[in-house]
Order: C-alpha cells, then structure tokens, then sequence
C-alpha cells in the first residue's frame, strides 16, 4: 500500500508500519476528527462508485437506478440519505453476489442479457424499475445450484 507521509511516499507492507504512520499523522484531535470524517465519506459512497464500475454505468443511470436527479446523486458521496440505504445495501449486495461467482469482465453483459426468469427483462431493467429485492432474490436464484440439480 502506498501511502504519502508529508513529501514521502511510503511503501507499506504490514499493519504495524501503517499503524506507526496512523501515529504520528493524528497528532491533534482536530486531526483525528477530519481523517475519520474523510474516511466515513470514502465508505459511505465506496457502494455507488463499485456499482458503477462493476455494472459499468454512469453517474447518471446510476443516479436514474435510485430514482434522484444526477445532481443529488453527486452530493451522496458525502451521506447517501436515510431513505435511500436500504436500496444502496441491496445494490450492494447484488454487486458483491454477481463478483464472487462471476468473472469481473463479464458482469456487465450479464446484467444487460434479457432472462426468461425475469420475464424478458434484464437485471439492468429490473434496477431500472427499482425492484432492488427482486434483483437481490434473482442473482440469488441464478446461482443456486439445488434449483438445476435434478
């Protein structure tokens, strides 16, 4: 991991060296306070920006996806609003259940494939329609191997 320490890139290899560097960065209270700040929004918003990446969709189908204009799609990376982190998690959920099964080159074309199990729609279509549990449950049912076993 690299980390930059005043005009110093460091290399670090083992916990205790980034904890050494955590150490000596958060002198003051102050300080402390404003990397847990930055770090709390870093993952707060980590959720949206893989679901763009991982889907390949841009900020504004994504923002399209969660039913907000691009506008306030863009102010949710500093707090993605209560009414909205059920369906954050659930995207979430999706996006981690399609990596580990999936290759990630391949998860863009699978989520735009229209399915017969989805009623000709694809899992694109379905987060189009914010139907986050039904696309939870349908990447659920695709990988579930006791439904194809005979």
């Amino acid at each position: 991991m690299w980390l930059r320490y005043g005009q110093v890139m460091a290399v670090t290899t083992s916990r205790n060296d980034i904890d050494r560097l955590v150490d000596d960065l958060l002198t003051t209270p102050a300080t402390a306070r404003y990397v847990a700040q930055r770090l709390e929004r870093r993952l707060r918003s980590e959720p949206l920006r893989r679901f763009e990446r991982i889907w390949q969709v841009s900020p504004s189908r994504a923002a399209s996806i969660l039913g907000v204009s691009r506008q306030a799609y863009a102010k949710w990376s500093k707090a993605v609003p209560a009414d909205r982190l059920v369906a954050v998690a659930l995207l979430d959920e999706t996006t981690q259940m399609l990596l580990d099964r999936l290759k990630v080159d391949r998860i863009p074309a699978v989520v735009r494939r229209p399915s017969e199990m989805l009623g000709g729609l694809s899992l694109l279509e379905l987060a189009q329609q914010q139907r986050f549990t039904d696309l939870r449950d349908a990447v659920r049912s695709m990988f579930d191997i006791a439904r194809v076993q005979p």
